[in-house]
């Protein structure tokens, strides 16, 4: 198996491993880490396929992350989700920059350059993330392997290569919440508890208002109500039960402990007695400055002539699994077609950003 970044992207590409299916991408990568001397451990928790690898060297330990699970392709495609096809360089296949292309330029770059290097690859990153990288975490806590500095491999650019590093992520509440009122015939409303007028001030008071300005680091959190359900197949019977889901993306200035009880406060002002469920996948975090994140912000201007924004914004990641344990930045990709038909890198950019590892490597490492 060639180490080129390139070919290593489109082997992992014709593996179909749709969450929470591996296809044989894992092997792809672990017979090329084992050929170089890396010690593989091979982790299955569940169903789900993960393995830490690692290179012993002088200096300090640095640790690349990303995941081979994909998301389903979906419809509409011209190219083959998982045929690698390359037109004009670039390179079309589900995973292409969510983050195959990614997992390739970082292992192409630690098989180049010395170091103490590891990798730690799930294959739960886009399923529930339960029995991925939180249990591999939980071995090498165990094993006393934990690393100096982790980089995420997640597709953090905007427009080019280089523009963006995430150094941290907003946290992410979901909760459900279901309002039981008196089911009737809607000509006798007096008969009846209509559970949807009951929920209506709630919800309008949730949606209008403002949890915070945002900080220094993050922008303001957010609040959105994502369905409403009754379940009512007919026109004229008074709903007796209703139930509601939101999901609050919050910075720093909150938890999702403080968020629930923001919400049991709301929910007693308006409708007394309803029922709360919430589950909270991640806390908010920010990586601080450190010689790791400065040896990678140095590392991508060397190689593109361009300092990155740092940023917090986007969904969840990985990342706030591996903040509870050590330094942790995310770079990879352009990620304008990820989870999108017809997903696509150019070829150039894996060279490129495979590069910028590589620099990073010998920067760190040293």
């Amino acid at each position: 198996m060639s180490t080129d970044p390139v070919e290593l992207t489109r082997a992992l590409l014709r593996c179909n491993s749709v969450t929470p299916r591996d296809g044989g991408a894992q092997a792809v990568l672990i017979d090329v880490l084992e050929a170089a001397g890396f010690v593989v451990h091979r982790l299955r928790f569940g169903e789900i396929e993960n393995f830490f690898a690692e290179r012993a060297g002088t200096g300090r330990h640095l640790c690349f992350a990303g995941h081979t699970d994909v998301v389903p392709p979906g419809n509409g495609w011209g190219h083959d989700p998982f045929g690698a096809e390359e037109i004009e360089g670039i390179m079309y296949g589900r995973g292409a920059v969510d983050m195959k292309g990614g997992i390739a330029a970082f292992v192409a770059a630690a098989l180049a350059v010395p170091g103490h290097v590891s990798l730690l690859i799930t294959g739960d990153e886009e399923g529930e993330a339960k029995d991925g990288t939180v249990r591999v975490l939980e071995w090498l806590a165990a094993q006393g392997r934990m690393p100096d500095f982790c980089v995420v491999g997640e597709p953090t650019c905007r427009a080019t290569l280089g523009d963006v590093v995430k150094i941290g992520r907003r946290g992410s509440l979901n909760a459900r919440i279901t309002v039981t009122g008196r089911q009737g015939h809607a000509a006798y409303p007096h008969l009846a508890d209509n559970a949807v007028h009951r929920i209506l001030p709630l919800l309008q008071d949730l949606a209008t208002a403002t949890l915070d300005e945002g900080t220094e680091a993050f922008e303001p959190s957010s609040l959105q109500i994502t369905t409403v359900d009754v379940g009512n197949e007919v026109t004229n019977v008074i709903p007796g039960q209703v139930s509601a889901r939101l999901n609050i993306r919050f910075n720093e200035l909150h938890s999702g402990a403080s968020l629930t009880a923001w919400l049991e406060r709301r929910i007693a002002a308006h409708c007394p007695g309803a029922k709360l469920e919430v589950s909270v996948s991640g806390e908010s975090f920010r990586s601080r400055p450190g010689e790791g994140l400065a040896a990678l912000l140095a590392a991508i201007e060397a190689e593109t002539g361009c300092a990155p924004e740092q940023n917090t914004g986007g969904g969840t990641s990985d990342a706030r699994f591996i903040s509870r344990h050590c330094p942790v930045a995310e770079f990879g990709l352009v990620g304008a077609t990820m989870h999108k038909v017809d997903e696509a890198v150019p070829v150039a950019d894996l060279r490129r950003l495979s590069a910028i590892y590589a620099r990073f490597i010998g920067m760190f490492c040293s």
